[in-house]
């Protein structure tokens, strides 16, 4: 006798399927089986893709899936993400959660965990969420700016073609050869400069010693020398030239009458003539005054 009929096994064998099918899509999307998880909830503006499975990340380790995705058609156009984390994640407050996209353009949900791990979250809190500016979305940006730069591009490349077709700049790249190498000789000389000031150095500071020595000798010797009975020197001296200057002024001395008085300075130079009328007339006629004979004998 058969317990089942044939209608019944075929209706267990479909429930059967049903189930398993539940489960296996559940399993395919990422889903926990047998595990209880704690839902809260992420709001969003834009959720960029996110869809139910999308796994949930904590510092790279995952923590879950996203159950449910939400979105607002009575007004806001806000989107409401349902996240199952495992029954062992806590969220300090303060936590938000970001969409972020792989190289692949996977999307992921990874939360940012509040800096307070005391304070906790309770189960079907809402968090806030955001997306992250990912490396394609800026480059994505700076489409735009990248056309807008694509003609003056073209110029430039076009000028840099004319620079590098111009035949003077070979004959310019010839010469920074030939700079080049006038500068390596003047590197050279400058080297054997800074050798022989290194060989002569020693010998000039040896002689700027000496000089300085000399100097401080002389210093030395001007300081001991006895300035005040120098001085008293030099106005004694002024002292007698002042006594022989009146002197020559008054009418006392000789010289000053000589100096002054007219008729004696007349008398001298009329004195001067004769005797110069004198010395001539005695180099001319020596017999008018001398007389002398050897045999003495009178000349006739």
């Amino acid at each position: 006798m058969k317990i089942f009929s044939k209608e019944v096994q075929i209706a267990l064998v479909a429930i059967a399927g049903i189930v398993v099918m539940f489960f296996g899509l559940k399993f395919l999307k990422g889903m926990t089986l047998f595990t209880t998880a704690n839902s809260y909830y992420a709001k969003f503006d834009n959720v960029a893709g996110l869809s139910v499975s999308s796994p949930i990340y904590s510092n790279g380790y995952r923590v879950g899936v996203v159950e449910d995705v939400i979105y607002n058609y009575e007004g806001g156009n806000e989107i409401i993400a349902v996240l199952g984390l495992n029954n062992k994640m806590s969220l300090p407050n303060g936590t938000t959660a970001e969409i972020s996209k792989d190289l692949m353009g996977n999307v992921e949900l990874d939360l940012i965990l509040g800096p307070n791990p005391v304070d906790q979250m309770e189960p079907g809190d809402t968090i806030f969420g955001h997306i992250q500016m990912s490396a394609l979305s800026k480059a994505s940006e700076m489409i735009p700016q990248i056309q807008q730069m694509l003609p003056k591009l073209d110029s430039i490349l076009a000028n840099v073609n004319m620079l590098l077709s111009d035949p003077s700049l070979s004959h310019s790249l010839h010469n920074i050869d030939q700079i080049t190498a006038n500068l390596t000789s003047t590197t050279n000389e400058l080297h054997h400069l800074s050798a022989n000031l290194k060989t002569q150095v020693p010998g000039m500071i040896e002689k700027a010693d000496n000089v300085l020595a000399n100097t401080n000798t002389l210093t030395k010797n001007l300081s001991d020398l006895d300035i005040a009975m120098t001085m008293a020197k030099v106005n004694n001296t002024l002292q007698n030239v002042e006594q022989m200057t009146a002197k020559l002024n008054s009418n006392d001395g000789t010289l000053g009458l000589l100096m002054r008085d007219q008729e004696l300075y007349r008398n001298a130079a009329s004195t001067m003539g004769h005797v110069d009328s004198l010395m001539i007339d005695l180099k001319q006629h020596p017999k008018r005054y001398v007389h002398f004979s050897i045999f003495g004998r009178k000349d006739k």
